[in-house]
């Protein structure tokens, strides 16, 4: 049955529970392997919530609690398809997708991070995305190089 032949306020309520989809990055997919299992952690859990909101009676509510699940749902699930997973560094020469990188700021400290797939990335827990702009310009470095990232040094201590 159509929207238009329900109750006023189920229209209102469909309309304002059309959620629009989650941006999608135009860059590749690449993840690491704990990458991936995380987005199919994130895409299950999307999936139950859509089955539990999918069990309330009332249509209304039905779809207000179903909205953001079910848009997480696609969102995950486009990116788990489309994930990339790259192999670990096969080398600790130069700073590559997987590296941990330690480097040195011009103001003295020290920071490490880990450079991943954007869905993974988490700067405070370490984690850059392979598409920020320290990561572009520390990948292919090598330990003793000096990059420059909005007018302060970054000299790159360790590699691994």
């Amino acid at each position: 049955m159509s929207v238009a032949f329900t109750k006023e306020e189920s229209a209102e309520t469909a309309a304002e529970t059309q959620l629009p989809d989650r941006p999608v990055s135009p860059h590749p997919n690449l993840v690491t392997d704990a990458g991936l299992k995380a987005l199919e952690a994130q895409l299950l859990q999307a999936q139950m919530a859509y089955e539990g909101a999918q069990k309330i009676e009332d249509a209304n509510e039905r779809r207000r609690e179903s909205a953001l699940p079910l848009r997480d749902a696609r969102y995950f699930a486009a990116r788990v398809r489309t994930a990339q997973v790259m192999p670990a560094p096969a080398s600790t020469d130069q700073i590559a997708f997987g590296s941990t990188v330690t480097f040195k700021r011009g103001d003295g400290r020290v920071q490490t991070y880990t450079i991943v797939g954007e869905d993974e990335a988490d700067p405070k827990r370490g984690m850059i995305s392979y598409v920020s702009p320290v990561a572009r310009l520390l990948m292919g470095k090598s330990v003793g190089d000096v990059v420059e990232v909005t007018g302060q040094e970054l000299e790159i201590l360790t590699i691994a």
